[in-house]
């Protein structure tokens, strides 16, 4: 079992959690994420805390029941604080900006690339720097993953997408004979 699972969440501020037919319903400042409730995983909310409960003893729901722990702790971040992921574009040539609800990128292609920014999301686009922030991990997450493997970062020269922070492992190329 896990040990995240057995202490219960403390809710923060102005947030609400219910649960109903299934449904669990986190309602903070920043906004309100749902999300469906695992067959094997019972939710007890109090007033000041949540408690993540297995139904029964198998092995499926003691993995479930961290799994859901964890998320629980991620939406009630999410509509408290909020999530962002930064990412660095490094080339030649290689830029990106935002106009409306489309993220425009020059990658080296023949066509510039065009990618719709998801709702929920706010996406800010400075010269080398690209960061997406919402109170959704997983769209954040996956919006970032999903820019990034347009064009990953290449071991010889660095050039492409990366997150910030992330540490490319460089190759030295071909020697002169």
């Amino acid at each position: 079992m896990s040990r995240l699972a057995k202490r219960p969440i403390q809710l923060p501020q102005k947030t609400e959690v219910t649960v109903a037919s299934g449904i669990i319903s986190v309602k903070g400042p920043k906004g309100t994420l749902t999300r469906p409730a695992h067959r094997l995983i019972g939710i007890e909310v109090s007033p000041e805390s949540i408690q993540v409960v297995s139904k029964s003893e198998t092995i499926e729901a003691r993995a479930a029941l961290g799994t859901y722990a964890s998320h629980l702790r991620n939406m009630l971040t999410g509509v408290t604080e909020g999530f962002q992921k930064k990412l660095l574009v490094e080339g030649v040539g290689y830029k990106w900006d935002v106009q409306g609800k489309t993220l425009n990128l020059a990658l080296g292609f023949s066509h510039p690339v065009k990618v719709a920014i998801p709702e929920g999301l706010t996406v800010v686009a400075e010269k080398s720097a690209l960061t997406i922030s919402g109170f959704d991990k997983e769209l954040v997450g996956q919006f970032a993953a999903d820019i990034r493997a347009l064009k990953k970062p290449e071991p010889y020269k660095g050039k492409g997408i990366r997150y910030d922070g992330e540490v490319i492992r460089r190759k030295q190329g071909k020697k002169a004979a």
